[in-house]
């Protein structure tokens, strides 16, 4: 029979020895685990290094439009597409209806003319004095509809000149229902009317509180300055209404964006030449792309002409030659 010291010294080692073991196989996994990234790491490096690099001179490279630049840190703009119509301030319109029933005598203005504060339009002679008195404008604008002409008798308010002040518009922009929660006043929006290239950029000053019953829609405003009177009263306009700012450690712009062998690649600069490096992309707008892996900051790439180097790339898979 073995005494009770004796046991217990038993005991103790057993208990020493599984933790040695216990210790001795979490530091084999550990080390495993470390051998099987470096591998995996080691195993990248070849496949790129494997890849055919494309060399092209500089004069090459400026003949066919090839730039190159620095990755790093931007912004995304997240943009909703939205269109509308140019349309006049109700407030910077009037109506300017004759007083008196009457035989117009003269018509000092035309549709489309510049007029001031105070200028005559036109003289009527009235039916009850027999005297002649002047329709004058009641605001600076410029005459968008007129509804009289000489020795004309007139007798209601349908005889009458219509001026707008053009120097500022609203674009009404329509936002379906759905988009109603994303778009908020004071949002940046970038208004185009195609096909002539004219281009405004404002905020959102107004949503109306209503949705429009039959088209399930409302109405976002944005007002523009019209001095040059580019922006006409019934023009149709598209809008891209900033509705989120994505700052990311790397965008590039969408033209450095090419396929390679059914993989999303950006073209890296290395010391044997470019080669096509796939990457991970993630939010986007119509110019620029986050990239979320495949491309770190500081690393030199394509931002444009990268089809010339797949397209070089592609010959050379054919014909087992080598870059330029």
């Amino acid at each position: 029979m073995l005494s009770n010291t004796l046991k217990n010294l038993i005991i103790v080692l057993g208990i020493g020895i599984g933790s040695l073991l216990l210790m001795s196989c979490g530091e084999q996994k550990a080390e495993l685990a470390t051998r099987a990234e470096a591998e995996e790491a080691h195993h990248d490096e070849a496949e790129e290094a494997h890849v055919e690099a494309v060399t092209l001179s500089p004069e090459v490279m400026e003949e066919f439009g090839i730039e190159v630049g620095t990755a790093g840190p931007g912004k995304v703009e997240i943009h909703l597409d939205l269109t509308g119509e140019i349309k006049i301030d109700p407030d910077r319109l009037a109506h300017i209806i004759p007083r008196f029933p009457g035989i117009v005598k003269e018509v000092r203005k035309k549709i489309g003319d510049e007029v001031k504060k105070g200028e005559v339009l036109a003289v009527i002679e009235s039916n009850e004095s027999l005297a002649p008195y002047e329709v004058k404008s009641l605001i600076d604008g410029v005459i968008i509809e007129m509804h009289l002409t000489r020795g004309e008798v007139i007798n209601d308010n349908t005889h009458a000149f219509i001026v707008a002040d053009l120097s500022y518009v609203w674009a009404d922009l329509t936002v379906y229902q759905k988009d109603l929660p994303r778009v908020k006043i004071g949002q940046k929006a970038i208004i185009s009317a195609s096909p002539a290239p004219v281009t405004a950029e404002g905020r959102i000053s107004y949503i109306s509180p209503v949705v429009d019953e039959a088209t399930r829609t409302a109405i976002a405003r944005v007002v523009l300055p019209n001095y040059d009177r580019q922006w006409l009263p019934g023009m149709f306009i598209t809008a891209k209404v900033i509705v989120d700012v994505i700052n990311a450690p790397v965008v590039v712009p969408k033209t450095a964006i090419e396929t390679y062998e059914d993989q999303t690649v950006v073209f890296v600069k290395t010391a044997e030449g470019f080669v096509p490096r796939p990457v991970e992309l993630g939010r986007e707008n119509d110019l620029y792309v986050e990239v979320l892996s495949g491309l770190e900051p500081g690393e030199a790439y394509v931002t444009k002409g990268g089809f010339t180097l797949k397209a070089e790339l592609m010959k050379e898979a054919f014909s087992g030659g080598h870059g330029h």
